[in-house]
């Protein structure tokens, strides 16, 4: 389902990311083979792919197989949002074709990857960037606006009242309720989860002493499983407070907390203030493996800074020869300015197009 509430900000942060002007366009149909460019004979493939992993990238891994199969006749592709950790162990175990993650690969997963990749690689291809919103339940408290170092102590249990001094210090205009706060987390392995924590630990590392990890290691709260089950849990309960990826905040009607940013603004989750974080962003891998370095306290003016990126891993050499076309087909529809343009009525923000031409190339590449 897309959603028009995001049209005029999304259109803004795609004609700055990618230098597009079809803004104005409030159409509805589906993609099809003309607006996304016919298909040659060597970008389809035939058969059925198996993929799986993050829950962050469902609706935009729904949206990128529908406007390719319309495009490819004689193809099956199926992604099941099992969750970043999940994915990448049914990679590493060869029952998906690929795997979608919210954080690229670790030091310690990287070489069992490999080892599924005859002749190459592990590859961690970049492909849409997903805001994560701070979401909150808490009746007559609006435009809540939170710290780093609050949100830490929220989430390490130091924080446990709304009404507590931290709070008002950074909203000394509300009204805030004397009632327990309850976190909510995801309750399998995310790599919302990680980003989160990573955001956590290089803003607030004071307070936040768990350090950042797929799994949620802080003691106390709620356990939701995938983004779903976290939104769904807010919405229920009240006094509640979470992060969730900012298509399912939207999708759900959650309240969204401002957050401050390292040059001290608080700072309204928009795909224009995401955007200027995503411009910071550095590639860290070398050649074809475009592993991303988010700058979590990025001074630039009107950033929101908590942003993911998401990622599909898959081999740079190696792929089965009946996989290869549709692999190559799919993921390159998925980088190309098309695909990116296709998601942001979504609640995603389009990769920057020096990194986006990038991740193309690289497509191009496996083999």
């Amino acid at each position: 389902m897309k959603l028009q509430r995001h049209g005029a900000i999304a259109c803004l942060a795609l004609t700055a990311v990618l230098g597009l002007s079809a803004c104005g366009s409030d159409n509805n149909e589906p993609a099809s083979a003309s607006a996304s460019g016919s298909a040659s004979a060597a970008d389809c493939g035939k058969g059925t792919l198996n993929a799986q992993g993050s829950s962050a990238q469902k609706n935009a891994m729904a949206e990128w197989i529908k406007a390719y199969q319309q495009k490819c006749s004689g193809t099956t592709i199926n992604y099941e949002s099992t969750g970043s950790g999940a994915g990448i162990q049914a990679f590493i175990a060869g029952t998906a074709d690929f795997a979608g993650s919210d954080s690229a690969l670790k030091p310690e997963e990287q070489p069992q990857a490999d080892a599924k990749c005859t002749g190459g690689a592990a590859l961690n291809l970049p492909m849409v960037i997903g805001p994560v919103a701070v979401v909150y339940n808490v009746g007559g408290v609006d435009n809540l606006q939170l710290k780093p170092t609050t949100l830490a102590q929220i989430f390490a249990g130091k924080v446990t009242k709304w009404d507590d001094p931290a709070i008002k210090a950074d909203n000394p205009n509300a009204t805030l309720p004397a009632a327990p706060i309850q976190t909510v987390h995801r309750s399998d392995e995310s790599g919302t989860t990680d980003n989160f924590t990573k955001y956590l630990s290089k803003t607030a590392p004071t307070d936040w002493t768990f350090g950042n990890n797929k799994a949620w290691k802080a003691p106390g709260g709620l356990g939701a499983p995938k983004s779903d089950g976290v939104a769904s849990k807010v919405k229920s309960t009240e006094g509640t407070i979470s992060y969730v990826e900012w298509s399912y905040a939207e999708n759900s009607g959650l309240k969204k907390a401002k957050v401050q940013n390292g040059a001290g603004e608080y700072t309204e989750l928009t795909a224009e203030s995401a955007g200027k974080t995503i411009a910071g962003a550095k590639i860290e891998g070398q050649g074809d493996d475009l592993k991303m370095s988010i700058d979590y306290a990025t001074k630039e003016a009107g950033a929101y800074p908590i942003v993911l990126v998401t990622y599909e891993i898959v081999c740079s050499k190696g792929i089965a020869a009946d996989k290869l076309p549709l692999v190559k087909g799919l993921l390159g529809h998925a980088a190309s300015t098309e695909g990116q343009a296709e998601l942001v009525e979504l609640g995603y923000a389009p990769l920057p197009d020096s990194v986006r031409t990038k991740v193309e190339a690289a497509v191009k590449n496996l083999a």
